[in-house]
């Protein structure tokens, strides 16, 4: 028999020693794979050994990743755009993954999971200012309300994962209204926030070799 799908995922959250929130409510409750092993997948009790300063980079660059959901392209695309700015390269580089359009969704509790949210994204059912955006990576500026799209049907849908999500703590640059429903990003998210569990600066050294 094949292994289950969320097994396969929780590899993943085992390998990098830290939650990556790809099942949703599963990630947070008591089933979390994390919570009850945090050992690395592996043949009886693999042990993490020692790991090159390269390899520590590597790390943290995939553990980023697999936390926001990119591929290395496009990974590299961020990193372009945040040693452009003014500022700590490793600090906007996270900062402009908070804004992407599918963890606004996310981080608002309106699905379970970035993958859902970018599912929710790619099928066209939420809208930006009023205007239909099928783009996950699209940035969100402060201001910039976001809305349900197409029929009533859709919004039952977002408001059923919202009441799922409510123990959710939503971050304080991102409001929430049910009535109408609208999320809005009210501010740039928070260095601290955005950083929150990486360490940004191996990120950078990597990547600017």
């Amino acid at each position: 028999m094949p292994p289950k799908k969320h097994k396969a995922v929780c590899r993943l959250c085992r390998r990098e020693g830290l939650k990556l929130f790809l099942k949703g409510s599963r990630c947070e409750g008591a089933k979390c794979a994390v919570s009850k092993r945090d050992s690395a997948p592996g043949q009886h009790g693999f042990r993490r050994r020692p790991r090159s300063e390269y390899a520590l980079r590597m790390r943290e660059k995939q553990r980023a990743k697999r936390y926001y959901g990119m591929r290395e392209a496009q990974f590299m695309s961020y990193f372009s755009m945040a040693s452009k700015e003014h500022g700590d390269t490793g600090q906007n580089l996270f900062i402009l993954f908070e804004r992407r359009f599918d963890n606004v969704v996310y981080r608002a509790g309106l699905a379970m999971s970035r993958a859902l949210a970018r599912q929710l994204v790619v099928h066209g059912h939420m809208a930006v200012n009023g205007k239909r955006i099928d783009r996950p990576s699209y940035l969100l500026k402060p201001n910039d309300a976001v809305t349900p799209w197409g029929a009533e049907k859709g919004k039952t849908l977002l408001l059923g994962f919202l009441d799922q999500t409510k123990d959710r703590q939503v971050p304080e640059w991102i409001e929430v209204q049910r009535e109408p429903l609208e999320v809005r990003m009210t501010a740039l998210p928070g260095v601290d926030e955005a950083t929150a569990g990486f360490q940004p600066h191996l990120i950078v050294e990597l990547c600017s070799r």
